[in-house]
């Protein structure tokens, strides 16, 4: 009798904890029937591929968290709340990856451990850095999921993996193009002074009724970004959020 049932042979309702088995799929590996219109091989390897931009972008998410804890300075507040903001859009890319691997029958990558191992992006230290080294690191990651995001998309039109050209086009690179535009912006010697200027505006309160012109802030009243134009107003009650 199995010991998980009872004497009169009922199931029992006692949970089992501690259980262990095999894998029910190996890693680097595809199901062999799936009705996509793609073969074996193409899908062996959009998910081998798919697997490694998907460890870089978890590690890009890990360092905006780490960059967006730790960041120091006269403008505080306005990075803290873009890389913030940053992070959470790379979340919603990490999910878009690993259900793509999924899509194609493979397994996706999951735990840290398996990630660093995989991931191109330098380990930064584990104290706090300055914030041009911070958006500097940030900006070179971002380097590299853009080169890689660009020959997968090529390599997947030439193998006909339309769905997967298109995520990684629509999503992920131009994602990435957009936030490196944000914090390129903050390393020019223009961004910079603006930034400091800015913040201690902020800072100390003086913000009021006032234009700012062309320039990398985002206005936020209530939750909402507001603009007018090709320029940026700041008024009232509203708060000045660099990104």
């Amino acid at each position: 009798m199995n010991k998980h049932s009872n004497s009169n042979g009922s199931v029992s309702a006692q949970p089992r904890f501690h259980q262990r088995a095999a894998a029910i799929q190996p890693y680097g590996t595809v199901n062999h029937a799936l009705p996509l219109e793609l073969e074996e091989p193409v899908r062996l390897e959009m998910t081998y591929r798919l697997n490694q931009l998907l460890a870089d972008t978890i590690t890009l998410c890990d360092l905006y968290k780490k960059s967006h804890w730790q960041v120091a300075g006269a403008t505080f507040y306005q990075l803290h709340l873009l890389f913030d903001k940053h992070y959470k859009e790379q979340v919603e890319l990490v999910d878009s990856i690993a259900e793509r691997v999924h899509l194609l029958g493979g397994v996706s990558l999951a735990m840290a451990v398996d990630v660093a191992e995989t991931t191109q992006i330098e380990r930064p230290p584990r104290g706090r850095e300055e914030v041009p080294v911070q958006l500097s690191r940030l900006i070179d990651a971002h380097q590299i999921v853009i080169r890689e995001t660009r020959t997968l998309a090529r390599r997947a039109t030439h193998l006909g993996d339309d769905g997967t050209n298109d995520l990684v086009v629509s999503e992920v690179l131009r994602t990435n193009e957009l936030q490196t535009w944000f914090l390129s912006e903050h390393v020019s010697e223009r961004g910079n002074r603006e930034n400091i200027e800015a913040a201690e505006r902020t800072n100390s309160g003086l913000i009021g009724n006032h234009h700012i012109g062309w320039s990398s802030l985002w206005l936020q009243n209530r939750g909402e970004t507001l603009r007018v134009g090709s320029d940026y107003v700041l008024a009232g009650e509203q708060s000045a959020v660099i990104g």
